[in-house]
């Protein structure tokens, strides 16, 4: 495997951790919210992720290997059921006076976003190894 592959593997490791984080802040930012009917409610979202190899990279498959990565293949909702409150006030209330909230559970997003944040850096000591490893065969070279 050259060592130019390694560059694009991280790149689409920290692309995918990249979503992974926006999707955690776009669930925690609607954790709080409410509605009025437990189709309407919001759903915490979850990324599908795949394996995949490049062939036709920017660099190419000049030795016939492709490069590793990975990218997002789709979007689930979670299944957990919403949560139900009694609040006839509640101008989002149905005709029983219950209105229903997400069903994020903030616990588990702020695991997924510490997850997330580690991968990511752990990518980064990759692509930065890599860079160093390079530098100093171009050295030895010299």
């Amino acid at each position: 495997m050259s060592l130019m592959k390694i560059f694009d593997t991280a790149g689409s490791g920290m692309a995918a951790e990249s979503l992974r984080l926006n999707t955690v802040a776009s669930n925690l930012a609607n954790a709080d919210s409410v509605s009025n009917s437990a189709d309407s409610a919001y759903k915490a979202k979850e990324l599908l992720f795949a394996p995949t190899q490049q062939s036709d990279g920017l660099l190419g498959a000049q030795d016939g290997q492709a490069s590793n990565g990975v990218r997002m293949v789709g979007v689930s909702e979670s299944q957990q059921p919403v949560e139900t409150h009694y609040d006839p006030g509640n101008p989002m209330a149905d005709q029983n006076g219950y209105v229903y909230g997400s069903n994020v559970n903030p616990i588990d997003e702020l695991v997924n976003m510490i997850s997330a944040s580690r991968s990511y850096q752990n990518n980064v000591e990759v692509m930065n190894t890599t860079k160093q490893l390079m530098i100093k065969t171009i050295d030895l070279g010299s």
